[in-house]
């Protein structure tokens, strides 16, 4: 019987889903004088390296300003001259001020935001939370995105409380909390197995009118496999088929690893069949981790069958299962056509 007969399929809002789940289960720099015709992001990125170990501020303000009105947006790379060091962070009241005279607007907003997401990245959120007060007493275009980064980082160390009260500020400079903010709160408590924690950050998003998406589901996913509530996943990915939201490899992972864990070999081969065709990279990586984990637990018939399919469906497998399955599939099959 297909694994999906088994699905419910009269619809469940995604708190007495989630509620259920509860109770029952080196860079190379180039010469500043000439600019191509059609420069790049990375290409400036390159620039304001350079500028920057220079301590080069009016050459920085120059580049910041200039990369914008070219259509070459900031990136995660763009202030990689700024390292966890006093050395290096001794500038970043010169690198503020150098940020408040960028030109007006999409400049200075873009600038600190990229500012802010490198030094969460050094997990400088002290730091951080200066800039975003530097932000609204400036008035350099403070959005929610430029919380994201700070969320990112407490909810991942689950300082839970300083994330909440990153909110609390959020709302003090009137920024409503948006879905990605409340889906990092969201991810930390479902990794953890808190679901009645989950749940009620949930009863926040829909009481606020916002619409699950793809992250939010893969959170829920994750939380119900972590408490071993198959049903209940089962139950948010029927309400993601039938609301048409895309999946992530993740939320496919998540439900395959617990049907591992309980030793549903069959139904975890099933699920991914369930899901072939459509996209061939998809495909490719839960076939691909799928035999992994077969392989891993000693589950040799079985990963033979799934590497048999990713041949017949055309599938690149890795190196180290290209040789399990030259060795003992491939291999053997030649064999038997010899003897016979």
């Amino acid at each position: 019987m297909s694994l999906f007969h088994k699905l419910p399929h009269k619809p469940h809002s995604l708190l007495s889903i989630l509620l259920l789940g509860t109770r029952s289960f080196t860079t190379r720099n180039p010469n500043p004088n000439s600019f191509p015709d059609e420069p790049t992001s990375a290409y400036y990125d390159e620039l304001v390296l350079a500028a920057g170990r220079s301590r080069d501020f009016e050459e920085l303000r120059h580049l910041l300003n200039k990369r914008i009105r070219d259509g070459c947006f900031n990136t995660s790379k763009t202030f990689k001259f700024i390292s966890n060091n006093d050395a290096s962070l001794s500038i970043l009241d010169n690198l503020s001020q150098t940020l408040a005279r960028l030109d007006k607007g999409l400049p200075q907003q873009s600038a600190h935001n990229s500012l802010i997401l490198r030094l969460c990245k050094l997990g400088r959120v002290e730091e951080s939370l200066r800039l975003i007060d530097t932000m609204a007493r400036g008035e350099y275009g403070l959005n929610a995105s430029s919380f994201h980064p700070i969320l990112n980082v407490l909810t991942r160390k689950k300082e839970m409380e300083a994330a909440w009260g990153v909110i609390s500020l959020m709302r003090k400079y009137q920024i409503p909390p948006d879905l990605t903010a409340y889906n990092y709160f969201l991810m930390a408590y479902c990794f953890s197995g808190d679901l009645t924690a989950a749940a009620e950050v949930l009863t926040k998003i829909l009481g606020e009118g916002l619409r699950a998406d793809t992250r939010t589901y893969d959170a829920l996913l994750l939380g119900a496999c972590k408490v071993g509530k198959v049903e209940s996943a089962l139950a948010l990915l029927r309400r993601m088929v039938d609301d048409g939201v895309p999946m992530l490899l993740s939320t496919h992972m998540y439900l395959i690893n617990a049907l591992l864990r309980m030793g549903y070999y069959e139904q975890a081969i099933e699920y991914a069949r369930c899901f072939a065709g459509k996209d061939t990279w998809l495909d490719c990586n839960i076939f691909g981790c799928l035999a992994g984990k077969l392989k891993e637990s000693r589950r040799f018939d079985e990963a033979k069958l799934i590497l048999e399919e990713m041949n017949r469906r055309g599938l690149k497998m890795g190196d180290k299962l290209r040789d399990f399955y030259s060795l003992n599939v491939k291999k053997i099959k030649g064999a038997d056509k010899e003897d016979t």
